[in-house]
């Protein structure tokens, strides 16, 4: 079989030397690796997106705040042990889910505060604070530092009102306020749900606001 003979080089007008050959051969070489690198990174990337997506499609979602069922009972039990005044457990109906429940400490003005949050019927969120030897900067602090709007008496119990629920201002939980002392504890409710359900929750409060008077 007939020799090939050596590749002419436009640029050079004349064959190419080995050395030429070899170097020539290597640069295919470094770029044919580097084109199949970029595919499989490409290749990879699409992959990774489409399980990204299977699993955005099969995984259940919803915009409501996840219901976990909180012993608020058994944990303000627990709490107890931390603290000198009684910690308040509403009694609040069976359709009711506490989703949160644990003492809190606010760096600011130093007030621990015993806490429990609610998602009501309505689907909707309602949270009580019971602030121990708690001060006017604390209670405004939980109420985003809105005005009293009026006072209104629930089951005996007189609460002072932040009714803020046509207010531009974000204000975040603090949609509606109810706030009322008893001995040591100022009871801070707040939230969005309904005016009966805040009513629900500051009746159940009443044995609790009674013992501390």
């Amino acid at each position: 079989m007939a020799e090939r003979p050596p590749r002419v080089v436009a640029e050079l007008g004349r064959p190419e030397t080995p050395e030429e050959t070899a170097a020539r051969k290597a640069e295919n070489s470094r770029r044919h690796r580097q084109r199949q690198t970029t595919k499989n990174l490409v290749l990879a990337l699409g992959a990774s997106l489409i399980v990204m997506l299977v699993i955005v499609l099969i995984v259940p979602r919803s915009d409501t705040p996840i219901e976990r069922d909180v012993d608020v009972a058994a944990v303000a039990e627990q709490a107890q042990l931390a603290s000198d005044a009684p910690l308040a457990v509403p009694e609040v109906p069976s359709d009711w889910r506490a989703n949160a429940a644990e003492l809190r400490r606010s760096d600011a003005d130093k007030v621990t505060a015993w806490y429990a949050g609610y998602l009501t019927p309505s689907n909707e969120y309602v949270g009580m604070y019971q602030g121990l030897e708690a001060n006017a900067t604390w209670v405004a602090e939980q109420l985003s530092r809105t005005l009293a709007t009026g006072t209104t008496t629930i089951d005996g119990v007189e609460w002072t009102v932040y009714d803020n629920r046509d207010s531009a201002e974000d204000v975040g939980n603090a949609r509606y306020g109810l706030t009322t002392e008893a001995g040591e504890s100022t009871f801070v409710l707040l939230g969005t749900a309904t005016l009966d359900e805040f009513a629900t929750l500051a009746t159940a409060l009443v044995p609790a606001i009674d013992a501390q008077r």
